[in-house]
């Protein structure tokens, strides 16, 4: 049977032999490139070489993971790509998904969930880390009010799960003065008074 080609973009190069080493040691698949940054990757598949399914990390040295996967798909559209990084920012998650990534995988996944995940890729499978999974989920039982732009719901999550401003500047790498403002546009949007309100009301939804 012939093996299903991969590369792998991660500017980590232990981490990125480590998961060669994986994948060639499968019945099924084969790393036909390993690359250190997503320019590399790009000039690999300009020259004409082939790939079925490209694992990338998000934060590299040069271009990111998510362009990347977008200059990629533009030579070669029938790449299945899967993110592979230890960011589960609910951005990064929806901006990789909207680039054209199948899955997204958190990179403390061990072998075997690896070659599983690559398995079910070929199968028309979108295969995510259990955390990632939920986020995606808690993002359609969240009520997207028309009204809020993409980064106030990703506030109104977190502060429905109760976090503070400080946690959630942390997790969406902004300022705790630009959250502060954030959650004062949520609140006259929503017609709330505090936290608590929106704890109260939004709350049940995201747990």
């Amino acid at each position: 049977m012939n093996k299903l080609n991969i590369i792998i973009i991660e500017d980590h190069e232990s981490i990125l032999e480590s998961f060669k080493e994986i994948i060639n040691s499968s019945d099924k698949f084969k790393v036909t490139g390993a690359f250190l940054s997503g320019e590399k990757a790009i000039e690999f598949i300009n020259n004409k070489n082939s790939a079925d399914i490209m694992l990338v990390d998000i934060q590299l040295g040069g271009i990111n993971g998510i362009e990347t996967i977008k200059e990629i798909k533009k030579k070669k559209p029938s790449i299945l790509p899967i993110i592979i990084s230890v960011h589960e920012n609910s951005k990064f998650i929806f901006d990789a998904l909207c680039a054209g990534a199948v899955g997204y995988l958190n990179k403390n996944i061990s072998p075997k969930e690896l070659i599983t995940a690559l398995e079910q890729t070929c199968s028309g499978g979108a295969p995510m880390s259990s955390n990632i999974a939920r986020k995606v989920v808690e993002s359609f039982q969240l009520p997207h009010e028309k009204e809020l732009s993409e980064r106030e719901n990703e506030v109104l999550t977190l502060l429905s799960k109760g976090k503070s401003y400080a946690s959630i500047a942390d997790e969406l790498f902004l300022s705790i003065n630009t959250i502060k403002t954030h959650t004062r546009n949520i609140y006259e949007k929503l017609q709330v008074n505090s936290k608590k309100e929106i704890m109260d009301k939004y709350g049940e939804k995201t747990k």
